[in-house]
């Protein structure tokens, strides 16, 4: 009988060292590295078309928006995640050149294979930044928006687009209807 080969873990600084050589993108939780795939054509788009409203929206504010390439490190969560789109007001985030730490917002486009990832472990680690307002899941095959915002006393709570609003982001007074979220899907 063999031996199981040990597994060699990483730290944070040393992930975002070799990560930052790679042409691949990849995230990290608890010392593994995970290559991530190739997005689908509406995924990129439905990311596209918020990076873009939100770029408008807040042109000329202290918030900036950013998409996929862009890292954020959870550091409680021992984690480094590439959101599809995340917006901050941090000056430290502002002044980043490819790391965050401190969104107000995070926008996660969901797929069959990361849909119960994003619900579940993903927000659980995303949960554990204070600086985290809003976190919006969209389903493209669904057309369904959903938005967990944190409330006064910490808790989360669910705001879903079933009625058509779109997507409604409350800490950055921003409001895209679906027809502009799904633009070109």
């Amino acid at each position: 009988m063999s031996l199981p080969q040990s597994v060699e873990t990483l730290s944070h600084e040393d992930f975002i060292a070799w990560e930052n050589t790679q042409v691949e993108k990849h995230e990290f939780v608890e010392g593994e590295v995970f290559a991530m795939v190739g997005a689908r054509r509406v995924h990129v788009s439905i990311a596209g078309n918020c990076f873009a409203l939100l770029k408008d929206h807040l042109r000329g504010g202290p918030c900036r928006a950013f998409m996929a390439d862009m890292k954020l490190e959870v550091i409680t969560a021992d984690a480094v995640f590439y959101p599809d789109v995340l917006v901050t007001c941090h000056p430290g985030d502002l002044k980043a050149e490819t790391v965050m730490h401190h969104p107000t917002a995070i926008i996660e486009v969901l797929s069959e294979s990361t849909a119960a990832y994003d619900r579940g472990e993903k927000f659980a680690r995303y949960r554990q930044l204070d600086s985290l307002r809003e976190y919006a899941l969209i389903d493209p095959d669904t057309r369904r928006v959903e938005v967990f915002r944190r409330v006064d006393n910490g808790d989360w709570l669910l705001a879903a687009s079933e009625s058509g609003q779109g997507l409604i982001l409350k800490s950055l007074d921003f409001i895209a209807g679906l027809d502009a979220v799904f633009e070109d899907v």
